[in-house]
């Protein structure tokens, strides 16, 4: 079986397959403005394998038959240069640009899922905190609680101080890859790392907890966004 012809590994009637979920959550995103324009994107790792969106392809349009399946872990030096696949699209299509960033939260945290989005919160916040890292405490419970120590551990609480570092952008997506990695490492508790007038990168165990991480951190950042805009502080001293 080819990595051009093997439509076995994307096509099921289960619709938690990854094939299948990754068009439906992008859906979603695209309707929540976070990944319009072919921007943003999803990947999932079960056991082996990872499912990852295609590139340059409308994200609410996704199909099964689009998605990538590349194994886990990869030779070196891929997944950065030669990367090896189980599964291509017949049509012309290239893997998420995002893909060597998806790679360092499976390599670095272990994640089963990573989400991309080009949200204007996480955008807006990134030019309102002009430091290395975004701040926010005392908020609501359950949006605190939502979002897990490295993203993988245990739940903050409300008394936590939220940080996500903020990386500067790069013309091209892959080369943020080395620096998003260091951001991780300097920041281990982080649950995702933001990108300058870009976006945010979010991970989970899964794609469920990536999901809600990535709901929780978009609440956070946009409040954040409104606190600072009104001259409030966003992290308070006790």
């Amino acid at each position: 079986m080819s990595a051009e012809n093997s439509d076995a590994l994307v096509i099921s009637s289960d619709p938690l397959h990854p094939a299948n979920l990754i068009p439906e959550l992008c859906r979603s995103f695209y309707q929540l403005g976070w990944v319009t324009g072919t921007g943003g994107g999803i990947c999932i790792r079960v056991g082996d394998k990872v499912f990852i969106a295609p590139s340059g392809v409308q994200k609410e349009r996704i199909e099964p038959t689009h998605i990538f399946v590349l194994p886990y872990p990869q030779p070196p030096p891929s997944p950065h240069t030669d990367r090896v696949f189980l599964r291509r699209p017949t049509l012309k299509l290239k893997e998420s640009a995002c893909t060597p960033l998806f790679w360092n939260s499976f390599d670095l945290r272990a994640a089963g899922s990573c989400i991309h989005t080009h949200s204007q919160h996480a955008v807006m916040a990134t030019l309102l905190w002009t430091g290395p890292v975004f701040t926010i405490s005392h908020q609501a419970r359950q949006m605190i609680k939502g979002v897990r120590i490295a993203g993988t551990g245990t739940a903050l609480s409300y008394l936590d101080t939220l940080e996500i570092p903020i990386i500067e952008n790069t013309p091209n997506e892959e080369d943020l890859k080395d620096s998003m990695a260091e951001a991780m490492v300097k920041y281990p508790n982080a649950a995702g790392v933001l990108v300058r007038r870009h976006g945010v990168y979010v991970w989970g165990n899964d794609w469920e907890k990536a999901k809600t991480q990535t709901e929780c951190l978009d609440y956070l950042f946009e409040i954040g966004v409104k606190m600072k805009l009104a001259g409030l502080p966003t992290v308070l001293n006790e």
